[in-house]
């Protein structure tokens, strides 16, 4: 059966098994692997990919299920399961799905639908014969590389339907140095490629990490604490502020009205320098997201604008539990913009502080108090990057740390799925032994 055949006949089911209102998601697609592991391929692999997601609201209650079989008797058991948790779920008035939109395209295609996987693979030989010669230090323990290609489907009970055709290319490392009984601590990067026409090692920061990873063999803790400016990488500038979404501006802190943003919209919540964007349609966003599993078609939107709270990042449900705006994506490519400055002129101003690649550590509380091992990561001194250091804590608060920029720097990388600048934050508490 087609997609369209299969969500049809779901719909049709539910209705008649008593939804009063129903979605079904249906997924169907192909990943094609070349792996590396302890620098020699290892792995070689086609894997098929099937999914179908059912949403039925029974009475204002909401029933959900997920299955990978896309024959009829699954899709039959899967309707009744739906509708059972359905019946017994708690009545919630917010419970919908999406209405018709306006006129508008339904039908989307984006990145490489044709793969070039001898192309593929002459690239991870590449990536693999630069890494000796020019880094004969680190040993890329693992390179997951593969071209993946998708078809989605979303349909509904009020007659929405949205389609997307997508693929693309990625790869993730995971690499260490090592020098006699000496050992860096491990790092990793990962890009989405709607082309071949850049080596893997030019792609966003990995040459960077690179690079660094043989400094990192005479890492050394720092002595003591002092408060300074960390300086994050685009590498682990994601993370970070994809926890500040979730810590300030996404359904579940705003629903329950324990972020401390929630009667910030229109007021500054971070330097004017600062704007934050969510870019799916961005040309240089690999196989971004067209519409959203809720059934709206996706736009990008500006999060904060010069430091100035636009709008929550809000699910239509989260919308209508609230009364505030739903978000116009569900993605999370992040863009921000870059600042005046260069990196060099940034660093050069920093008497004491931190370059910071990986942040370990646990999940920062709801107030965005944050503390963790800031990893692969470079001290900062008197304007210049020094030694590598280990065993070394970050802690601040994040809304904090928003309003304490100290520069975004001019050049920024793209992954594929981001991009982004380094930021310098002042008021750090950076400590050692």
């Amino acid at each position: 059966m087609t997609n369209r055949d299969i969500a049809q006949y779901a719909l049709e089911a539910l209705k008649k098994a008593g939804a009063d209102e129903a979605q079904c998601i249906v997924s169907q697609g192909k990943s094609d692997e070349l792996n590396v592991d302890g620098g020699e391929f290892s792995l070689m692999r086609s894997l098929l990919n099937s999914s179908v997601s059912l949403k039925a609201i029974v009475n204002h209650r909401k029933g959900t299920v997920s299955l990978n079989r896309l024959d009829r008797e699954s899709i039959d058991k899967a309707v009744s399961e739906c509708i059972a948790a359905a019946e017994s779920s708690v009545q919630d008035e917010a419970e919908a799905i999406s209405s018709m939109p306006e006129k508008g395209q339904t039908e989307f295609v984006s990145g490489v639908l044709e793969p070039d996987m001898n192309g593929l693979f002459d690239r991870i030989q590449e990536c693999m014969h630069t890494l000796k010669s020019q880094y004969p230090k680190v040993l890329m323990e693992q390179l997951i590389s593969e071209y993946s290609h998708t078809n989605i489907l979303y349909m509904n009970t009020n007659g929405v339907e949205l389609s997307y055709t997508a693929g693309g290319y990625g790869f993730s490392t995971m690499f260490s140095a090592h020098e006699g009984e000496k050992a860096s601590s491990f790092n990793g990067y990962g890009a989405n490629l709607n082309s071949l026409e850049i080596p893997f090692l030019e792609v966003g920061q990995q040459k960077i990490l690179l690079e660094e990873s043989e400094k990192q063999l005479s890492a050394h803790p720092i002595e003591g604490k002092f408060t300074g400016t960390l300086v994050i990488t685009p590498a682990c500038l994601g993370e970070i502020l994809s926890t500040v979404i979730g810590n300030f501006m996404s359904d579940s802190v705003i629903i329950d009205k324990t972020s401390p943003w929630i009667e910030k919209l229109g007021e500054k919540v971070a330097d004017a320098s600062f704007t934050l964007r969510t870019i799916p349609l961005d040309d240089r966003i690999v196989c971004g997201e067209r519409f959203t599993s809720e059934g709206y078609r996706s736009e990008d939107e500006t999060l904060i604008d010069k430091g100035i709270l636009k709008t929550f990042k809000l699910s239509a449900y989260g919308s209508r539990k609230t009364g505030y705006p739903r978000s116009l994506n569900s993605s999370w490519n992040l863009e921000v913009l870059p600042g005046e400055s260069s990196l060099e002129d940034i660093l050069s101003g920093i008497d004491k502080g931190l370059v910071l690649n990986r942040f370990s550590g646990g999940q920062p509380g709801t107030n965005g108090d944050f503390s963790g091992v800031a990893k692969n990561s470079f001290l900062i001194e008197n304007g210049k990057v020094t030694d590598a250091v280990s065993e070394t804590m970050v802690s601040g608060n994040l809304a904090e740390l928003l309003l304490q920029i100290r520069g975004i720097s001019k050049e920024r990388l793209c992954d594929g799925a981001t991009v982004l600048p380094w930021i310098a934050f002042d008021g750090v508490t950076i400590s050692g032994k």
